[in-house]
């Protein structure tokens, strides 16, 4: 098995992540259960936000949790199943976040800036390239001009730019180079990186 990844698998994996958020895994809640679990706590919805980053950053970083979903969610796609795993842990993180600023986690608009927030900051410059701004709020109004040609361009983007960061020596280094799958060789998130992916995530769609 060939341990390279080509831009149109790394596309499978991710719209694979985004379906098991979205639609749940057996004894796992989505996205949106997620969020609403947070919803229902007492403080602001940033606090909440916050909070739901905080708990990404400790109980789901550990290798225990992410050598359970391997079990459970392994894509038969040239990627470990632990890598897989933190794509999809990561991608239900950003949902939630999306779904708790109000925004229609089903819409392929606000899939494709969920992948974009995975890249951190480095996912403003995708978005400058197609004419959007990020880094505050994005108004509902604005991702709704958003055509499907720049959904596509996006999505590509994201995919070139994390295939880019894997290189062609294979999967066994990609815990060195991309912040999605950064510290994850030994079975665990590095915790800085979803730190910044949460952060992300919650100035693009919390006020």
């Amino acid at each position: 098995m060939s341990q390279e990844i080509s831009q149109g698998k790394m596309l499978q994996v991710l719209d694979w992540a985004y379906d098991k958020s979205i639609n749940g895994v057996p004894g796992l809640d989505s996205a949106q259960e997620l969020a609403e679990d947070y919803l229902n706590r007492s403080g602001s919805l940033k606090s909440k936000v916050n909070s739901l980053i905080r708990w990404q950053n400790s109980k789901c970083a550990t290798s225990g949790f992410i050598s359970g979903l391997g079990g459970i969610i392994a894509l038969p796609v040239a990627i470990p199943a632990n890598i897989s795993s933190v794509m999809y842990v990561q991608i239900r993180m950003i949902a939630a976040i999306a779904y708790m600023g109000g925004y229609d986690i089903k819409d392929d608009r606000v899939k494709s800036l969920v992948y974009i927030c995975l890249l951190g900051n480095a996912g403003k410059d995708i978005l400058k390239e197609v004419g959007i701004s990020i880094g505050t709020k994005l108004a509902k109004s604005a991702i709704e001009k958003i055509s499907g040609q720049v959904i596509l361009k996006i999505n590509q983007a994201v995919g070139f730019r994390l295939v880019t960061k894997f290189g062609t020596k294979g999967i066994i280094n990609l815990g060195k180079a991309v912040p999605l799958v950064g510290g994850i060789i030994g079975g665990a998130m590095d915790l800085s990186s979803t730190n910044v992916i949460g952060n992300v995530a919650r100035d693009t769609f919390i006020d």
